[in-house]
């Protein structure tokens, strides 16, 4: 018998932080500022996510992790 992860497609490559970048500005057609807006907006809807998250999740579920708004 083969092992699963033999079994499952092979993940594509992260495309780098530059090919992001480009792509990025090339979506919002040169336009920097609209590309920022919208990084913005995306964003400032993930921390409402994550704070839904936080409000509807307990320690014990997560084996006493907790998420947070700030990288450390």
């Amino acid at each position: 018998m083969r092992p699963l992860k033999a079994a499952l497609p092979d993940e594509p490559a992260a495309p780098s932080p530059e090919a992001e970048f480009n792509e990025l500005i090339r979506y919002h057609a040169g336009d920097a500022d609209a590309a920022v807006r919208t990084l913005l907006a995306d964003c400032r809807y993930l921390r409402q996510q994550l704070a839904l998250t936080q409000m509807g999740m307990s320690t014990g579920f997560t084996r006493g992790w907790t998420s947070s708004f700030d990288r450390d």
